[in-house]
Formats: structure tokens, sequence, C-alpha cells
């Protein structure tokens, strides 16, 4: 008997890149996408941000990776398919998938609209689908996904520019508004300027809010004020710009991932200020207590977003015309675009162009 093709044998195929192992290097990799389910929108993938997280999972180094992984969760494209009782969507309709692609919908956060927090939660790649298989992100050239866990990307947004937004834009704008940090007028603080940070004061300007970035590098400053409109400057490691700020500020969203102080942070809040984490050190933050109880100060941590508020955030997006700034690179740098993520040689989003470049 003669030997099927994998294309015989897979209807569904699917052309990737993958890691194997821990050294994180990826490769070409053909697989398998399900069939488009009556619930399910199947569109072709156009533009896959690359996150930090990816270089993580991709490695290992989280312990919770399954090989072959295919990473990407920051992944856009055009629908060429929509089951028989999808909604929301139709062919032609350009669409995102964020981090998640799945989730209990019953418990108390899925009723809430916070699938981000369901225990069952499941994540685009490298995690266990209902049907049993393993997830696989968008490095990929086709994405098929439960509509619920899709969002529509707005005609005013470019597709490259918009990738990042689901994962680094929900991760920033998520706090701001959950915490009360958007009104008009107040004063937020964002700690770091790389791929969250840049996209944070962007959201926050739009908000009508004022923002002072707060970074280790000096060489930054004309970046934050001048391009991305902060409305000033602190070097964290100059202590007399540090103390000048003492108390000025009405909260903080921290996106360094690099184990660093916080009490500093905590010193510049304001009466009942709050402090919030999006930034994920691996190691454990040394917190005081004291400032917090003589100030009734709040330390918080927020993870991506619900459903609802994605799609909310990408049309606030599309109304204030906020974009992530990125470098658009090819499927076959991805690698390179590794190596360089890992040293924070990227202003300020790697994103890959897999419609054009993904060689199949």
């Amino acid at each position: 008997m003669e030997e099927k093709s994998f294309e015989e044998e897979h209807p569904n195929k699917a052309f990737g890149w993958a890691a194997r192992d821990p050294s994180g290097v990826l490769s070409p990799f053909k697989f398998s996408r399900r069939s488009t389910g009556e619930k399910d929108v199947r569109f072709k993938v156009l533009f896959c941000g690359i996150c930090h997280s990816d270089l993580h999972m991709a490695k290992n180094e989280w312990g919770i990776s399954t090989y072959p992984l295919v990473p990407g969760h920051e992944i856009v494209g055009q629908v060429t398919e929509v089951g028989s009782k999808v909604e929301r969507f139709k062919v032609g309709d350009k669409v995102g998938v964020g981090c998640l692609v799945g989730s209990c919908h019953s418990c108390d956060s899925c009723s809430s609209n916070l699938e981000n927090y369901c225990p069952e939660m499941i994540l685009t790649y490298s995690a266990k689908y209902n049907d049993g298989t393993i997830t696989y992100g968008g490095y990929s050239d086709i994405m098929v996904a439960d509509e619920h866990f899709v969002v529509l990307i707005p005609e005013n947004l470019p597709l490259d520019a918009a990738a990042p937004l689901l994962c680094a834009g929900i991760t920033v704008y998520s706090p701001l508004r959950f915490f009360d940090l958007d009104k008009p007028g107040m004063h937020v603080g964002v700690v770091g300027l790389g791929g969250l940070g840049h996209v944070a004061v962007k959201f926050a300007k739009a908000m009508g809010v004022k923002v002072t970035v707060i970074s280790t590098s000096p060489s930054k400053k004309q970046e934050a004020l001048d391009h991305l409109g902060a409305d000033s400057f602190l070097v964290s490691r100059d202590q007399d710009g540090m103390q000048a700020a003492v108390g000025t500020m009405d909260g903080i969203i921290d996106t360094v991932s690099a184990t660093h102080p916080i009490s500093p942070l905590i010193g510049l809040l304001k009466t009942r200020g709050k402090l919030v984490l999006v930034g994920a050190p691996v190691k454990p933050l040394e917190l005081s207590v004291f400032p917090l109880i003589m100030g009734g100060k709040i330390v918080g941590g927020s993870g991506i977003g619900g459903m609802k508020e994605t799609q909310e955030m990408i049309d606030f997006a599309a109304r204030n015309n906020i974009t992530a700034d990125i470098e658009v690179i090819s499927m076959d740098s991805v690698n390179t675009a590794m190596e360089r993520l890992l040293k924070g040689d990227v202003r300020y989003r790697f994103v890959i162009d897999i419609g054009n470049t993904l060689k199949i």
C-alpha cells in the first residue's frame, strides 16, 4: 500500500515554527489544526507578535512547557471560515486571538467576564484543550478558536502594530481601569519603558492622565517625553529626584520583570495610592509592610484581562490611534529576534510577518 503524505493524512494541516526542546531554538514544523466547529472561527494568520513569555516558554523556564511548542499569543489575521453557530464574525473580518483560547464558562470569574482568572483557563499554546489535544500558537499559518476568545480588529488599526495589544495592551489597560487609575488629572507612574511600559504610557495619556516614566536608564528620557508623550521622567537610581517625587502619584503600573526594589516606588505614592505589578519577576520581591499601613497604600497584581475587556481595549485603541511601536521581521529571523529580545535589543516589540514570509 502506498504511504500517504502528511497532507493526505491531515486534511487540516498547518505549518509553523516550533521549539522541540529547552534549547528554545525554533524550526519549521507541520501539524494539524482541528476542524472548524460550530462555534469556531478559522483565520489565516497574517502577523504575530513576539512576547517575552514566548522566550520563557520555548526554553521551559517556567517548567510548564510541552514540546513540540509553537509559541505566539499576539495573533492577528483574516477570517476564512466560521462555524454554523458563530454570531459575531464573518468571512473576511480582521480578527485577533490573545493569551486565552478556553475557560470553564461557569465559575465566578467567567461569570464576571474575567476568564483570565478562571482556574481552568486554557492558554493559547502549550496547554491541553478540551478535546485533549495540545494547543499551538500563532507562529503558524492558520488559527482556529472558539468565537468567545476571538476579538474583532477595527478597520483603522494596522494589523501588524495592533498584534501586541492582545497581550501587552490588555496587560496594562486592565489595571488602569480596574484600579481606577484612568481619571483625567490623576498622576500615574509607569515603571520600565519596554514592550509593556511604552503601551502603558500611550493608554494612560489617552485617558487624560498625567504620566511619569520611571526607569533605570537616563538615555530613555527623550524617548519617553518627546516620542511617547510622557509628562515627566524619573531615574530610579537618582535619589534626589526620587525624593522630590515622594507622595506625588495616585498609582504606579510596574512592568519590570527583573527583580527590583519596590519600597522606593511605594514611597512615591500618595496616601491610599496603588502599586500594581504586571511584570513577573521569578524571585520574590522584598516588601516592607510598615509604609503600607502608615499610608493606607495597596500593592496589587494584574494579569491580562477578560474577553469583554480585551475587545473594549482594542476599540479604545482604535478610537485613540494607539498601536505598539514595532519592528517587523520575517519568520526565518525568529531565532535571531529571540536572541535580541533576551538582550533587550528591541524597540519595543517584534512582530513576525507570517502572511508574507512563512514559507510552506
